[in-house]
């Protein structure tokens, strides 16, 4: 088993994207700009907003490290522009409708140097709705490269921090994916090394609205890992499949009782 090493004070890079979500950016940069460790480089990558995002940007723009408000070609793009660009020994991302916690980089940071062995930590997240009520938390749980290829993820990517030296063999995110572009790193991380779920306190909030890709297109996430099953060589035959056809059949009902969740005052 490999053994990687952090520096003492080891940089994080921490991507946000975003595209007119003027609501929930300046909420979000404050969580990254606002933590209790000082060794963050922090990327901004907006799609060119027009709803005022721009300014809430170049408002904090003396504390980023790199910051764009420029056409892209979605999501995943932004974020490979984003890795680009960064230089760190940790990497992140964060949406801009979600948050850190306080002390969620120190703690990172502290669990990949307790585990030299682990390519990627992550801890538990909250569920919030669009006012920032907490609602609950996400069902995070231990899982590893083969509980990932048959449809075991519970990774909430909003507290998911890996090592840089593995992103970069396994780099970029797959620009045809919509929604389960981080599902694909996770499954590409674990191959070449563990995984380490760190139950607690959460680290980071995962924001319900009716905006949200989560709500909007949650019908685009099952087809996208099916894709990384077969891309691997998967069997029509596996756990996954039946877990696919499930969900699809469930599908309506899941989705009535996220919104229902979401909209929760």
């Amino acid at each position: 088993m490999s053994v990687y090493k952090l520096s003492e004070n080891p940089k994080i890079s921490i991507v946000t994207v975003s595209f007119n979500q003027v609501e929930y950016l300046e909420t979000c940069m404050r969580s990254v700009l606002e933590q209790d460790y000082e060794n963050i480089e922090y990327l901004v990558i907006d799609g060119g907003s027009t709803d005022g995002s721009k300014a809430i940007i170049e408002k904090y723009s003396d504390c980023l490290a790199y910051w764009q408000s420029q056409k892209d070609a979605g999501q995943t793009d932004a974020i490979n522009q984003g890795f680009a660009r960064a230089t760190g020994e940790v990497y992140a991302w964060l949406n801009s409708d979600d948050l850190l916690l306080p002390g969620t980089l120190r703690k990172a940071v502290e669990a990949l140097k307790a585990n030299p062995e682990v390519g990627m930590v992550y801890g538990d997240c909250l569920l919030i709705n669009a006012k920032g009520k907490a609602l609950g938390r996400f069902p995070a749980a231990q899982t590893d490269y083969a509980k990932l290829r048959q449809g075991y993820v519970h990774i909430p990517q909003q507290a998911s921090f890996w090592r840089a030296e593995l992103w970069k063999q396994v780099a970029p995110l797959d620009p045809s994916f919509y929604f389960a572009m981080d599902y694909d790193l996770w499954v590409r991380l674990a191959k070449l090394a563990p995984l380490r779920y760190l139950p607690g306190e959460p680290w980071a909030a995962f924001r319900l609205h009716g905006g949200a890709k989560s709500l909007a297109a949650a019908d685009r996430c099952w087809p996208e890992m099916m894709r990384v099953h077969y891309r691997d060589g998967g069997s029509p035959f596996s756990l996954i499949n039946l877990k696919y056809w499930l969900r699809k059949a469930a599908a309506p009902l899941i989705n009535w009782r996220r919104r229902r969740f979401a909209d929760r005052n």
